[in-house]
């Protein structure tokens, strides 16, 4: 049981590293590259409106 803890907890970590990289590097796109991103999302169906 504890392997399967540090598994997840590292797995956790993981994923609030590549959530923070993904933020700053959306914080540096223009208007236009956050419109695409946000159009190939949806057609994608990873955002639901």
């Amino acid at each position: 049981m504890a392997y399967k803890n540090r598994f997840t907890q590292s797995e956790e970590f993981r994923r609030d590293e590549l959530i923070r990289l993904i933020e700053a590097h959306v914080e540096r796109l223009t208007l236009a590259e956050l419109e695409a991103l946000y159009y190939d999302m949806t057609t994608k169906s990873y955002i639901n409106d």
